[in-house]
């Protein structure tokens, strides 16, 4: 059976969708010396997914660091919590991998972000906003991407938290290790669906969006 995208997906129709969320191992990255071994399991892995959080500014002027880095198998997402562990040797490794596929969305902003903690050369990355042009999309948001090709919402309570807090709660975590499972869900859907045309593109008028 043919799947429906939208080349815009009605903003109005995602509160009514089920919520999709990461249901796997969620491990929290403290420390530079934590980072070695995560890095080396995730290297070990045949696609990732990435994202990254930085604490939400409300005033003029105001900037903050990347906060946190968040990098999911299918299965097991870790949280690099940057304020903690900066960027160490073993993350610098593990960005500029060129073995392993990486997937992102807006992965430029991202890296623009961790590039003022520290120079690197962004490895095999592919962003998801770039691919699903192919297939006719235009949304670039996340949420709008994740119910277009899946009919699922992904919540975005907690994109406005302080991800500079001590602990970060279990809503956080969640929101955090979606973002970035999120990804590999997106390219594997786009993938089958270019491979085997089984998809029908529907242009939505705009001003019914």
């Amino acid at each position: 059976m043919s799947k429906t995208i939208y080349n815009k997906y009605d903003k109005k129709l995602i509160p009514s969708l089920p919520t999709a969320q990461f249901d796997g191992r969620i491990i929290v990255i403290l420390t530079k010396g934590e980072t070695e071994k995560a890095v080396n399991y995730l290297l070990s892995q045949p696609i990732l997914g990435f994202d990254t959080e930085t604490r939400p500014t409300f005033r003029k002027g105001e900037h903050h660091k990347v906060a946190l880095l968040q990098v999911s198998t299918p299965d097991t997402c870790f949280l690099f919590r940057l304020n903690h562990t900066g960027l160490t040797p073993a993350l610098i490794r593990l960005l500029e991998d060129n073995t392993v596929p990486k997937m992102a969305l807006s992965w430029h902003d991202d890296v623009n972000g961790l590039q003022r903690l520290k120079k690197f050369n962004p490895g095999h990355f592919i962003d998801i906003q770039q691919l699903i042009k192919e297939l006719g999309v235009e949304d670039m948001s996340l949420q709008k991407l994740y119910a277009n090709l899946f009919g699922q919402k992904i919540s975005k309570r907690q994109q406005l938290s302080n991800w500079e807090a001590d602990i970060l709660s279990t809503p956080q975590k969640l929101y955090a290790a979606t973002d970035a499972w999120a990804c590999i869900n997106l390219y594997n859907e786009i993938v089958r669906l270019k491979e085997t045309g089984n998809y029908k593109l529907i242009v939505q008028e705009e001003d019914k969006i």
